[in-house]
């Protein structure tokens, strides 16, 4: 379900790409700028979400005075002393990656639409990440811990009743996921690639040209391996430990890390940043190791409908899936359009408290793994009831009153903080 968190992170921030020094100034707030650049493409990754035309002047307006309101917040931040630390920055843009990857339909199209590897637009997107984690900090300081009384609830409901529509179709969803292993000798055949590609470093051949024909890191193969310089706590500890012991123009051996194999060239240092190249190369799953994880789901499913043990069990003691086997599997409840089209295609095939069959659940450009299905509950598109609905009505009343309270801030924070649009 990250597709649903990074939605929620986009609502409320714009993270912005480091550009070119001549590029246009269209705003200035504070001690801060906004690039046209920068503009377009906020406004590209919006219309592209909401199949709209990036050209529009009203849309381009209206995302300019976004951009606006999170400068303004950083601003304040700063003098209430906001921090945030380097792994929250880390994850954000990890996420964020992940959610324009999806928008472009590939990584290949991102790197080629800012002409730059992801590494790169990594580096490029860190500084405006951490600014726009430090201004949601401090929204949720202010605006997090929100009280709203049942009688503001009810005057709420009764005001716009008329008005509120339907409540969605939603469905409450378990899962028991697999993750396919590589098993231990394709870890070895992939370390003993490596090796091999060691060796053929010590006999001169060149580094750049291996990087670019065997790397596993699509983002730097396509520059010869380079990851440009990058500041200690951005790479894997294993990966750190080897580069930092390294002298300049040094060839490390292989190094293992989390994700496969690293050949890695320190090209020059400065103080905690280092500038390096790598070469990587990953275990791949194969059949094998593909047919294991379907068969154990399979046996899985099989004992479920047996009554050998229930759902929540076997989630427990099997799903690779961490952040929900703890709680028997369970996803959470979900408005169709919140679901990916795969997946919701399972659950329309199930009626409450069948389990679906197993099947491929792709969670990123390189990670997938197998899962089952449980379909909890299936709640029907309805007209909101104060009696049924007090909950999703209570979460509509307090938006309503949080958006008001915004907006009267930023009312107060634009005439505390210099501000000023440029055409």
């Amino acid at each position: 379900m990250k597709n649903i968190l990074i939605l929620i992170i986009i609502a409320f921030n714009s993270v912005l790409l480091g550009q070119e020094v001549l590029d246009k100034i269209v705003a200035v707030v504070g001690d801060e700028i906004i690039l046209k650049s920068e503009l377009d493409f906020q406004t590209g990754i919006f219309a592209a979400q909401r199949n709209l035309n990036p050209d529009n002047p009203k849309l381009r307006k209206t995302i300019l005075n976004k951009m606006i309101e999170d400068k303004l917040l950083y601003s304040e931040a700063v003098l209430d002393s906001i921090e945030v630390s380097d792994d929250e920055v880390k994850s954000q843009i990890n996420n964020l990656i992940n959610y324009y990857i999806q928008q472009y339909g590939s990584q290949e199209k991102l790197e080629k639409a800012y002409g730059m590897s992801i590494e790169r637009i990594k580096r490029e997107m860190r500084d405006n990440t951490r600014k726009n984690l430090m201004s949601e900090k401090l929204k949720q300081k202010k605006f997090g811990e929100l009280d709203i009384s049942r009688r503001e609830v009810v005057k709420f409901y009764e005001e716009n009743k008329d008005s509120l529509g339907q409540i969605p179709e939603k469905f409450k969803i378990a899962h028991i996921f697999i993750n396919p292993k590589s098993s231990v000798r394709l870890k070895e055949k992939a370390k003993k690639f490596a090796e091999s590609l060691l060796d053929s470093l010590k006999k001169g051949v060149d580094f750049a040209e291996l990087a670019k024909k065997y790397s596993d890191d699509p983002g730097s193969a396509k520059e010869g391996g380079d990851l440009g310089f990058v500041k200690r706590g951005v790479f894997y500890p294993e990966f750190e430990a080897a580069a930092f012991a390294l002298k300049k123009g040094e060839i490390s051996g292989v190094v293992e890390s989390p994700v496969g194999f690293h050949i890695i060239q320190l090209l020059e240092r400065r103080g905690e940043s280092i500038h390096t190249r790598h070469i990587l190369i990953k275990p791949k799953n194969d059949s094998e190791s593909e047919l294991k994880a379907i068969e154990l789901l399979s046996d899985i499913r099989d004992s479920i409908l047996q009554k050998k043990n229930t759902f929540a069990y076997y989630a427990k003691k099997y799903s690779d899936d961490k952040q929900t086997a703890s709680n028997g599997g369970l996803l959470g409840t979900f408005e169709p359009s919140q679901l990916e089209k795969s997946m919701l295609d399972q659950i329309y095939k199930l009626k409450v408290g069948e389990i679906s069959f197993p099947k491929r659940l792709n969670l990123g450009p390189d990670e997938y793994g197998f899962h089952i299905i449980k379909l909890l509950a299936h709640i029907p598109a309805h007209k909101p009831s104060i009696v049924t609905d007090y909950d999703e009505i209570k979460k509509l009343a307090e938006f309503k009153k949080r958006e008001t309270m915004f907006k009267e801030w930023i009312t107060e924070l634009k005439k505390k903080i210099y501000w000023e649009i440029r055409t």
